[in-house]
């Protein structure tokens, strides 16, 4: 019970520091997550955190919290997933009720203005770390399929302008299938 109770507090702490200094989004916090819940504490398995952000990708909403729900329920259930919750929002949340308090006074603010797009720059290397750090892996299994989906999807996104919904269908719906044939032909 005290272990349970030591995961519950460690993830809301790391979940809410994870969310108090992270700018940039979702697939900020995602990288920040692996590196704290795979690589430091071991509680995730590298392979595993790619399919919980998957699930928290392909799910609608905040992939931050998405993120969060299902790592704290792989963790700990329903309290993991809670404690994850509360410790990914709480930040934000009390973050924007004092900007938004304060607004105006940002809005016309020349050094605020500047921080911020020092901080895009910023964001942008740390979301092309996150690319590198989860491309890898599937590099490295060298699994043809793999590569020509990951490929055509960066292709689809980046240069055709595809909608990330319609990727992320039809790249789930391809995973679907070669896992059912890949049962399929174990089984015989």
């Amino acid at each position: 019970m005290k272990d349970r109770k030591n995961i519950l507090w460690k993830l809301f702490i790391s979940t809410l520091y994870l969310s108090a200094f992270t700018f940039g989004g979702g697939y900020v916090i995602v990288t920040l997550m692996k590196k704290k819940f795979v690589d430091a504490y071991h509680w995730i398995e590298e392979d595993e955190m790619l399919d919980l952000v998957a699930i928290a990708q392909s799910s609608p909403g905040a992939i931050a919290v998405n993120g969060a729900i299902v790592v704290g329920y792989k963790l700990a259930g329903i309290p993991g997933a809670i404690v994850a919750i509360l410790g990914t929002i709480l930040p934000p949340f009390i973050i924007l009720s004092m900007v938004s308090m304060f607004y105006n006074a940002f809005r016309s603010n020349w050094f605020i203005s500047q921080m911020l797009e020092g901080m895009q720059a910023g964001v942008g290397a740390v979301i092309t770390s996150v690319t590198v750090d989860m491309g890898i892996p599937i590099v490295k299994e060298k699994d043809v399929m793999s590569l020509i989906i990951m490929t055509a999807a960066f292709a689809a996104s980046c240069i055709f302008g595809v909608n990330v919904i319609y990727i992320v269908l039809v790249c789930g719906a391809i995973g679907a299938i070669r896992t059912f044939l890949y049962k399929r032909s174990v089984a015989k």
